[in-house]
């Protein structure tokens, strides 16, 4: 199992702590580190600063959102940092929710997430695969545009600029069973957001057609201490803004998915009190039991033990968010 390094997205400004984490994960010998956007902060150019700073890490995109870029700009960020890295990228991306994509960018949340997210992946391969122009007669993504508004005049292009990798690494975070089943059909990895390693047959199903060398690749909180429960709260933060937050109270995919872990009433809770605008009690009300299973939290001896969890099961990298250089070498010596 890979170690990687997931520095997510920034908070208010840039976190002096991240580049001092990416070196250190590359000396520790770290397979990667991850950037992560919002609505902030973007994940390219964060993860270009790593590059410049760092010389074997592999560098991806945990998640770029498909909202923010049209496909064939997503294709070109990517073909651009993979040249200047020296072939160390890999493209993460994500589809986000109807609160983002509307609210942030101002577009409409396809009424098929399938089908554009399909659509868009077309077209990163072409541009990265350079056989030809690009050339797609897509509901959301299409190429050239011949839409009513259009002038009618676009041309299929090709990229002027030859990749370095036509099989630059595709991973797609998904979560609902649909969305992970097409993710193992077309992407070389997949980026869940909550991962249980006790709790494996909730997507033992969609999983079941990974061809050879799917990437399993979840990003995990971790944290070396000695009191469990405070360990545990940064974890609990993070639930309670996904879970209570990022979504609408009809249709929030995080929500759902802890609901499909075996967390239904108490993600209804949550979700209910954070929407009453009591996000203390929302944070209070995640239990201590899930956060700690999608995370890895104590003293190094428990961590060595619930290491293994994660080693027996089908993850194939693990992204680590972590606090500390302490942390992080800790992780790396247990994982060696």
């Amino acid at each position: 199992m890979r170690l990687g390094l997931a520095l997510g997205y920034w908070g208010r400004g840039p976190d002096p702590r991240h580049l001092e984490l990416a070196r250190e994960a590359e000396a520790l010998g770290y397979d990667s580190v991850w950037t992560a956007e919002s609505w902030g902060s973007d994940a390219f150019t964060a993860l270009t600063w790593i590059a410049a700073h760092t010389s074997r890490i592999g560098l991806g995109t945990g998640i770029a959102q498909m909202a923010a870029r049209t496909p064939t700009a997503t294709a070109m960020h990517a073909l651009t940092l993979d040249h200047l890295s020296g072939g160390r990228m890999t493209l993460g991306l994500g589809l986000s929710g109807p609160q983002v994509v509307e609210g942030w960018y101002g577009r409409p949340f396809p009424k098929s997430p399938l089908t554009a997210t399909r659509e868009y992946v077309d077209v990163v391969r072409q541009v990265l695969r350079r056989e030809g122009p690009v050339t797609l007669d897509g509901r959301f993504h299409a190429h050239p545009y011949r839409g009513p508004d259009g002038t009618g005049l676009g041309r299929p292009l090709k990229p002027i600029t030859h990749p370095l990798r036509a099989g630059l690494p595709l991973f797609l975070a998904a979560e609902g069973p649909k969305n992970i089943a097409q993710t193992a059909r077309i992407a070389d990895g997949w980026l869940p957001l909550y991962w249980s390693p006790t709790r494996t047959s909730v997507y033992r199903a969609a999983l079941a057609d990974a061809p050879e060398g799917f990437r399993v690749a979840p990003m995990v909180r971790a944290a070396i201490c000695d009191d469990v429960a405070e360990g545990l709260l940064p974890v609990k933060a993070m639930l309670g803004f996904y879970i209570g937050g990022m979504g609408h109270a009809t249709r929030n995919f995080h929500a759902d998915l802890m609901a499909r872990m075996g967390y239904e009433e108490a993600a209804r809770r949550i979700q209910h009190l954070f929407l009453e605008g009591r996000r203390e009690d929302a944070v209070r009300a995640v239990p201590d039991a899930f956060a700690d299973e999608i995370s890895l939290v104590g003293p190094r001896e428990r961590i060595a033990e619930r290491l293994e969890l994660w080693r027996a099961g089908p993850v194939t990298d693990l992204l680590v968010t972590a606090p500390d250089p302490h942390t992080l070498r800790v992780l790396a010596e247990l994982n060696s």
